[in-house]
């Protein structure tokens, strides 16, 4: 297998989990990291054995020969990085939000499609074992029809100390989680014919709402209520763990605490606790995020080789922004928003 050479655009929070991620995917290396922050860079680069640092994009696109780039930057400079990475024949991973705008993000699109070139949205939640077999359990048939579904991501955890940029954000809560939790409806339930949204800014020293609740009607009927927040201290306060309960006409399925899933047909009950694989590198706070992201990479570089499908490419983002904007447009509106499927 010929090892695929990579380049890291940002040296932030999450960088240093996504070289660890890389790592443990064989075939692939990371030959650069770029920064504008040039000691976040070095600091980084000494850390995971990268052999060169830059502060300025072209530079490293002038220097490294490449094979794809993972941006895990701030959302603003996604789109340039990105084009930059097009304009050079190269795929992209890019981290999520795609854009700070749909149009933006469509944008994007357009410039990779014209490019010839792939773009890919780390997009890792979906990816978490639990909901892995959540999703088997609904395809098995075995709910019969579902009814209606409720996902809650909503905890007290200081999301904040870690991440003290994330006060700033006037569009905070859906562009951070709901792109997660609102991309995992569509993972489990499928396509989304119209939403409606209320939002909540409980913190007077942040810029957006820290709780949103978005009721979607899938395109088969499916009502799926999504909960996020970090405002909540009750039952489910769990972080980083996401609740699900559906209900189906021959059986109901719960993903509840430490990755446990009932299954119970109106006779009897059946439950499992799954498995979730555990690296040495994740920060435990984050871990079963963190080793989302191990699954994640292997599914994108598998469609980098030409090996497998991408999930989480940029056309199947672009359907996972129209609910996080659209419950934006809601919440404004305070009236139901109907997609364009």
């Amino acid at each position: 297998m010929t090892t695929m050479r990579f380049a890291l655009f940002g040296a932030g929070f999450w960088s240093k989990f996504q070289l660890a991620g890389w790592s443990e995917i064989d075939g692939v290396s990371c030959v650069a990291i770029c920064d504008p922050d040039r000691s976040k860079a070095e600091s980084l680069s000494q850390e995971y054995g990268v052999a060169a640092v830059y502060q300025e994009a072209k530079q490293l696109f002038a220097s490294e020969r490449l094979d794809f780039v993972d941006i895990v930057t701030d959302v603003n400079s996604h789109a340039a990085l990105a084009h930059l990475a097009a304009e050079q024949g190269l795929p992209a991973i890019c981290q999520k939000p795609l854009a700070p705008s749909l149009d933006e993000a469509k944008a994007m699109a357009g410039r990779a499609d014209e490019a010839g070139t792939d773009l890919y949205v780390h997009e890792n939640w979906r990816w978490q074992a639990p909901l892995r077999r959540l999703k088997q359990i609904i395809d098995s048939g075995q709910l019969g029809t579902m009814v209606r579904a409720r996902i809650d991501f909503s905890s007290s955890f200081a999301v904040f100390e870690n991440q003290p940029f994330l006060k700033e954000l006037s569009q905070f809560i859906l562009t951070d989680v709901g792109t997660h939790i609102l991309d995992v409806a569509r993972f489990l339930f499928g396509e989304v014919s119209d939403l409606c949204c209320h939002t909540r800014q409980t913190r007077s020293d942040i810029a957006g709402e820290d709780v949103a609740t978005v009721m979607l009607r899938t395109c088969s009927g499916v009502t799926v209520t999504c909960n996020m927040g970090y405002a909540s201290r009750w039952e489910f306060d769990k972080f980083p763990q996401t609740f699900v309960a559906i209900e189906g006409t021959q059986a109901g399925v719960s993903l509840v605490a430490d990755h446990e899933i009932r299954v119970y047909d109106g006779q009897e009950s059946s439950s499992e606790r799954v498995h979730v694989p555990q690296y040495d590198w994740a920060d435990p706070d984050y871990a079963l995020i963190h080793s989302s992201i191990v699954e994640c990479h292997r599914n994108l570089v598998a469609a980098i080789r030409g090996d497998g499908q991408a999930e989480t490419t940029v056309a199947d983002n672009l359907k996972t922004l129209e609910l996080v904007y659209g419950a934006y447009e809601s919440a404004a509106r305070n009236s139901v928003v109907t997609l364009a499927n």
